[in-house]
Order: C-alpha cells, then structure tokens, then sequence
C-alpha cells in the first residue's frame, strides 16, 4: 500500500527547522486508521522530499543544538554568499549559495517506520534547513511505502 501527503512549513530564514513530528503524526495516523483489510501503512518507509532547490532535507542531531549552529558555519564556510566568482544571483547575495547548499544538504530523506512509529534512531531528527536569509513557506511531499 501507499499514500501521500503535503506539508507547507513556514520558515524564518537561513537555519534549521526540525520537522520530524510533522512525519511522526503522517506514519502514526496512516498505521491507526484501520481499513477492512487493517492499518492503511503499517510498516515500510517514509519518504520526505521538498519541491524547491534553496533549502534541504537532512537526519542530524535533534539532542545538542550547537550541532545544527556548528552545520550552519560549515554551510557559510562551503558555499558563501556573494561570492565574486557566482553568475546567478538573480534573486540575490544568497541566491547561488542557496542553491549549492541544498545540493550539500539534498533534497529527500527516506526513514523506516513500523508499528506507527519512525524508526530513527535515539538522536536523530529529520530537519528542514532553509538556506536563503529570508523566510519562505517550503512545501514537502510524504510518500509511505509499505504494508
């Protein structure tokens, strides 16, 4: 079986947005909403993609924030805004970096789930990382996959 859905978050600009309870509710409603035949999804993946190439998906520490402050720098460091050497930036100092950014950070995640529940691990989080300095509304698309 499958199904999917869409999610619009909000975000405030460049940084991170941990979005893994958005997920979490999709799995546990798809696995307690019984059909005649039982749960609608009750195990297999859950695959997370977002429809824009400014902003990324990733599974990172969901315990210490310093480690998502720590990828920011490293982001900075990697792709720079307003570097000389950029043509596009049509929309901006953070347009190009933006858009090479989201190549580093990619633009799905997939995460088993069974029994309602995502498998992540004990200090894992799925984050939304929205790399253009201003906010946008990011539209993601939840595919389940499983039985």
């Amino acid at each position: 079986m499958s199904e999917q859905h869409r999610l619009t978050i909000a975000t405030r600009g460049r940084g991170s947005v941990e979005i893994s309870d958005r997920i979490s509710s999709i799995v546990k409603n798809a696995a307690t909403i019984e059909t005649t035949a039982g749960p609608r999804v009750n195990a297999g993946i859950a695959h997370i993609f977002i429809r824009h190439t400014s902003c990324g998906l990733a599974i990172t520490e969901n315990a210490d924030p310093s480690v998502r402050r720590d990828l920011e720098t490293l982001l900075q460091r990697w792709a720079p805004d307003a570097d000389a050497a950029y043509q596009h930036d049509q929309e901006g100092d953070d347009d190009m970096a933006a858009h090479a950014r989201s190549l580093l950070t990619g633009t799905s995640v997939t995460v088993p789930f069974a029994d309602g529940r995502l498998l992540l691990g004990t200090w894992q989080g799925i984050y939304l990382f929205e790399h253009r300095t201003h906010g946008h509304q990011r539209e993601i698309v939840v595919t389940l996959l499983g039985a």
